[in-house]
């Protein structure tokens, strides 16, 4: 609990991934990629309860291992290619738990995310009295220096001519969602039955070196890479 208020945590975990297969349950660092999710929700602070949301059963029986609380195999139509996060969120939170204050929902594919994060967002969300909070972390290049291309892929009007005279360096600093941490008022979210961002919606700042959100093999390699550099240092 945090100020009183009970905390769940879902993490959604479906099984049939295209673009990295079985990727939630793929070995990082000597566990399955799922168990760093459900180990640093466990290690929380305040989060009461941790539902995995998953199709597969291999899945389910590895969340059970790690501690997760797994009530049921998702149903089938909210296990597609085109099922979204926002309808398997509501569907668990109304099944499992209206008894909540706050839901965390904390993608598997974070796996540098950890318990502080966690914890902080927390804590930010009691100080600020959101209705949502998203964490982002700063952009590797300017957004604006990018563009859709013609058929004929001419540059001509690549660089909008605002922006042509302009140093990067004076753009400010642009930060983009990582997928790493959504929290929301459990009341508010299930009444307005969608995740969508309002005035009270605040973003909480990570580390890029925390936001590797693994989607394919480069992203998953790059995890390994940063997770055996980081292994080292301690040894």
């Amino acid at each position: 609990m945090i100020n009183g208020k009970k905390v769940i945590a879902i993490i959604p975990a479906r099984g049939g991934s295209k673009r990295l297969p079985r990727k939630n349950i793929l070995s990082l660092g000597n566990k399955p990629l799922i168990a760093w999710t459900i180990e640093a929700a466990k290690n929380s602070k305040y989060i009461d309860n941790v539902f995995v949301s998953t199709d597969d059963q291999e899945i389910a029986d590895i969340a059970c291992e790690f501690g997760a609380n797994v009530p049921e195999l998702r149903p089938s139509e909210l296990s597609s290619d085109v099922a979204k996060t926002q309808t398997v969120l509501l569907y668990v939170l109304n099944k499992f738990g209206k008894d909540a204050d706050i839901v965390i929902l904390l993608q598997p594919t974070s796996p540098f995310r950890n318990e502080e994060h966690i914890d902080e967002a927390l804590e930010l969300f009691i100080k600020k009295g959101a209705y949502s909070i998203i964490s982002v972390t700063p952009c590797e290049h300017p957004p604006l220096w990018a563009n859709i291309l013609p058929e004929d892929d001419s540059m001509k009007d690549f660089i909008r001519k605002n922006l042509n005279s302009v140093r990067s360096q004076d753009l400010g600093e642009f930060y983009r969602l990582n997928g790493a941490i959504y929290i929301y008022n459990v009341r508010e979210l299930i009444q307005a039955g969608s995740m969508e961002n309002t005035a009270r919606t605040y973003a909480y700042k990570m580390e890029s070196k925390c936001s590797i959100d693994i989607d394919n093999q480069i992203d998953f390699d790059m995890a390994e890479f940063f997770f055996d550099k980081k292994t080292q240092k301690t040894n």
